[in-house]
């Protein structure tokens, strides 16, 4: 078993990752601001080594990679970077003191698409900051692999989901809200006609994908993944099941995209664009392949499982009592 360092395992892919890799025999090492809370109770959380770290401020003075480098780790997981000189300070002081590093990138990297559903195989085409910087990283840290054996693998989550987190909803934002309108019956306006695309992954599953990349280096050193469900799914679709599982028959309506995003504000036209323009839509066969990945949730059995902790939790409301879709 290996010494890992995961710096940002408190987030929600750690809350699955840290558990995982505790109860198979690694040593953990935390790596965090030390201000959040795992999203799940587990005991692994008292059995690994918690350092508190603020990133960007230890970046600011070149220190950040050689205080990684000094918890002398086998493997690094890095969930929190996003950009390259952050990208390079870390893999310059650990070229040659690592077995596999790997960095959390995004589906993001990919802009509008020529054929679904998209594979790695497709030229990144980023269409806004986020994708563009984590899209260099990613070409970078390859041509590294390919040029001087740095071993580092890229993955890619789609829409991450699960307990604690807010699900992209049928009109690609994160309001909570509009599930709370859905489970009252309320009329829910979709762009277009609702053929429109997202690709959520349960955070669990990006956490098991992790461990088959490390658990099959040979094949994930060098190279990008696509880590999503095994399907993604319409506005529509996704639009009528929710309805369903609150036992209500689906009111939907549709506008124009230019004329329907103009009724959204604010971060939830953000996020709606963002999601709609897109239309993600990810093949998974890569991963299947060469490292045995298998989703244990669908989209939506993911996304429901969200919506639940989100009802228990108070955030969405529901009208009526219980919620019939929580066994579906």
């Amino acid at each position: 078993m290996a010494r890992i360092v995961v710096i940002g395992g408190s987030g929600h892919v750690g809350s699955y990752l840290v558990p995982r890799l505790v109860e198979i025999g690694h040593e953990v090492v935390n790596v965090s601001r030390g201000t959040a809370v795992p999203y799940r109770p587990h005991f692994a959380w008292s059995a690994i080594e918690n350092i508190a770290i603020d990133r960007a401020a230890e970046e600011k003075t070149g220190r950040f990679g050689t205080q990684i480098a000094k918890l002398r780790p086998e493997i690094v997981i890095d969930m929190i970077s996003f950009d390259l000189p952050s990208a390079r300070q870390l893999v310059e002081a650990l070229r040659g003191k690592v077995e596999h590093y790997l960095f959390c990138s995004s589906i993001w990297v990919y802009g509008r698409f020529f054929t679904v559903p998209s594979t790695e195989a497709d030229p990144p085409n980023p269409i806004d900051t986020y994708g563009t910087n984590k899209a260099a990283i990613e070409a970078w840290l390859l041509r590294q692999a390919r040029l001087t054996g740095f071993p580092a693998t890229c993955f890619r989550p789609g829409h991450i989901v699960g307990e604690g987190w807010n699900p992209i909803n049928p009109i690609g934002n994160a309001n909570p809200a509009v599930f709370s309108s859905i489970a009252r019956g309320n009329e829910l306006v979709l762009p277009n006609l609702g053929l429109e695309t997202v690709h959520h992954v349960h955070a669990d599953d990006v956490a098991q994908w992790i461990i088959r990349a490390i658990e099959n280096r040979a094949a994930s050193i060098g190279e990008a993944f696509n880590t999503v469900s095994e399907q993604a799914v319409t506005l529509r679709g996704y639009a009528e099941t929710v309805y369903r599982w609150f036992g209500k028959e689906p009111r939907i309506a549709f506008k124009p995209f230019d004329e329907w995003i103009r009724d959204l504000e604010g971060e939830d036209a953000v996020g709606s664009r963002g999601h709609v323009i897109r239309s993600s839509c990810h093949s998974i066969e890569k991963s299947r392949q060469r490292l045995g990945y298998k989703p244990r949730y669908t989209s939506f059995e993911a996304i429901q499982e969200s919506v639940w902790a989100l009802i228990a939790a108070g955030k969405v409301a529901v009208p009526d009592a219980g919620f019939p879709g929580q066994d579906s």
